[in-house]
């Protein structure tokens, strides 16, 4: 088969979770099939410094640049089968379709989003749900979700968990582990430190994750700081207001976007990482902390307590009392933590991305 995939996700350098899932999905498919030829789509103006053209070693995977914004179909010319790893507006004729979902954020959590932002998603959905011949879905609360907003039919959906790079994930020995504790202090990092990670936006609930750093500031349980690491997004800047109304100014560091090596480091080192969101399609930086090691506290709703299974804490994410008295209980109990921390490690297994190849090329196999 000829088929083609749509690269945009990944060409910026700093990309974030769909990002990190097409990258890593290109790699893998380059590592385990070479009888399908593949035709990687990437839209670039020569003077955009910003993106980079993916570059694959496998000699049936090819990339056709469009450098004058001419379209799927004049560049990619006739394949049999199309997929996108994120949801757009789909223009490319005369090939079967494949379409990644995420999540239905848009839908489950519309304060996040501009009206304009729900509009376009709700167009390119319908669209999908329409022409799509298969919609991969990364959790079984993506696939709730789409049933629930759309008439999607069951045989048109796949599950396809998505994975972690265990070559940038992964527990930290002991000369490592110490170099890496010299680097985060250097950057500014205490000896301990509690960890989010992820894009700062209102979904992802820092609002009662500080409203819970609070908490346990003022009952004198942890004396150490939050690091907070990611790219700003939309509408954080109600943040501003609760750090200064808790007086939590000098307890909460803001490293912005890291790279993976200090990323990985963050994971390793941190006393627990804690990932309250309100809603996430698959919640990457789960899997990522569990890779690690991790002592983790995520949600228990979407599809985190699915990711999390028995490698977390999962607590009410509208309760910061809650999430604060998981916290302390890590802080507190060694063995718990150390049982728990196991059982992370284990769950990782589960993970990664050639299994996530190998399912998505059987959904193009069904083509074949």
């Amino acid at each position: 088969m000829r088929i083609a995939i749509n690269c945009r996700s990944f060409l910026l350098k700093n990309y974030t979770g769909i990002g990190r899932y097409a990258y890593n999905l290109v790699k893998s498919l380059s590592e385990i099939d070479q009888k399908n030829e593949y035709w990687l789509y990437a839209q670039k103006k020569y003077f955009d410094f910003k993106r980079t053209i993916p570059r694959v070693q496998a000699e049936n995977f090819h990339v056709k640049v469009d450098w004058f914004g001419q379209g799927l179909n004049k560049i990619l010319g006739p394949v049999d089968l199309y997929h996108t790893p994120t949801i757009e507006t789909l223009t490319f004729e005369k090939a079967k379709i494949v379409v990644t979902v995420h999540d239905l954020v848009y839908k489950t959590y519309p304060a996040g989003h501009t009206a304009q932002t729900c509009e376009t998603a709700q167009k390119q959905l319908t669209q999908i749900v329409e022409r799509a011949d298969r919609i991969i879905c990364c959790s079984q609360s993506t696939i709730h979700d789409l049933q629930q907003y759309f008439p999607v039919k069951p045989e048109q959906m796949r599950l396809v968990y998505q994975g972690v790079d265990k070559n940038v994930f992964y527990p930290l020995k002991d000369l490592a582990r110490a170099q890496a504790r010299a680097d985060l202090t250097r950057r500014g990092i205490p000896q301990s430190f509690l960890l989010f990670v992820g894009t700062i936006e209102p979904r992802k609930n820092l609002q009662n994750l500080l409203l819970a750093l609070s908490i346990l500031k003022k009952n004198k349980a942890f004396k150490s700081k939050l690091v907070v690491s990611g790219m700003k997004g939309w509408m954080v800047e109600g943040l501003a207001d609760v750090i200064k109304k808790f007086d939590l100014t000098d307890d909460v560091i803001f490293p912005g976007y890291v790279s993976d090596e200090q990323l990985r480091a963050l994971y390793n080192l941190c006393d627990v990482f804690v990932f309250p969101s309100f809603y996430e399609g698959f919640g990457f930086p789960i899997v990522e902390a569990f890779s690690c090691g991790a002592a983790v506290v995520t949600s228990d709703v979407s599809s985190c307590p699915e990711i999390a299974a028995d490698g977390a804490l999962v607590v009410n994410p509208y309760n910061p009392d809650e999430i604060a008295g998981a916290v302390l209980r890590l802080l507190e109990d060694a063995d718990f933590k150390s049982q728990l921390q196991a059982k992370a490690l284990n769950r990782a297994v589960s993970f990664s991305f050639d299994k996530t190849a190998q399912e998505t090329l059987a959904v193009y196999q069904e083509f074949a």
